[in-house]
C-alpha cells in the first residue's frame, strides 16, 4: 500500500506561517513542524544575538533570532526550501522579504540532540548552496564548542572547531567573541 503525501505550494506555505502557532520548515512541498528549544538553547542563541545586534547597530546590516525564515531557491521548477535559523545576518541591501530573507552572509544554529545531526548534514549542505553565505557556524549547548565552516574565495568550505579557551572570529562581520561570551550563564 503506498501513502499518499500531499505537497504544499510554497505560496500556501508562508500563508499558513502567518497564522500558525507552531514554526514548520518546509523542504520541496513537504512541511516539518519544529519542537520548542531548551533554556540553554535559548540562552546561547540570545547571547550571540545580543553581541551581534550591538556590534552590527547603524551599519546596515539585519540580525534575525529564530523566527525570520532563510529561503534557499532550489532549481528552476522545483520547489524551494525555507528554515528557520537560530541566529542569522544579512547585509545585503535587496534582501527586503517581510517574512524571510535570501542573501544570509552568516548562519548560527545551537545544536539540540535531536536535531544536530540534521544541522551538521542536509542544512549544512543546503546553506552551504547560498551564494552570499559566507560562515556557517554549530554551537554545542551541552558543552563549549563551536564548530565554523568558511567559504573561500574558490567556493572551498573549511571547518574549524573551537574550545573553551578559543576566539570565536565571524570575520563576515568583523566580530570577535570569546567562547565563554557565547555561553555567558549557561555552562
Amino acid at each position: 500500500m503506498e501513502l499518499a503525501t500531499a505537497f504544499i505550494s510554497t505560496t500556501d506555505y508562508l500563508e499558513g506561517e502567518k497564522m500558525s502557532p507552531i514554526r514548520h520548515e518546509y523542504l520541496g512541498g513537504q512541511i516539518f513542524a519544529m519542537s520548542g528549544g531548551s533554556e540553554e538553547h535559548n540562552r546561547i542563541g540570545g547571547n550571540i544575538y545580543a553581541s551581534l545586534l550591538t556590534h552590527l547597530r547603524g551599519s546596515g546590516c539585519k540580525t534575525f533570532i529564530a523566527d525570520m525564515k532563510v529561503k534557499i531557491a532550489i532549481a528552476e521548477n522545483s520547489s524551494d526550501i525555507f528554515y528557520y535559523p537560530d541566529v542569522m545576518v544579512t547585509c545585503n541591501p535587496q534582501d527586503i522579504e517581510k517574512y524571510y530573507k535570501n542573501f544570509p552572509c552568516l548562519i548560527v544554529q545551537v545544536l539540540s540532540p535531536s536535531t544536530q545531526d540534521l544541522d551538521r548534514r542536509e542544512k549544512r549542505l543546503n546553506y552551504q548552496s547560498l551564494a552570499s553565505l559566507q560562515e556557517y557556524v554549530l554551537v554545542s549547548q551541552t558543552e563549549m564548542k563551536v564548530e565554523i565552516y568558511r567559504s573561500s574565495e574558490t567556493g572551498y568550505w573549511s571547518r574549524e572547531s573551537l574550545g573553551k579557551e578559543d576566539f570565536l572570529e565571524l570575520n563576515s562581520v568583523g566580530l570577535t567573541l570569546t567562547i565563554a561570551d557565547i555561553y555567558d550563564e549557561v555552562l
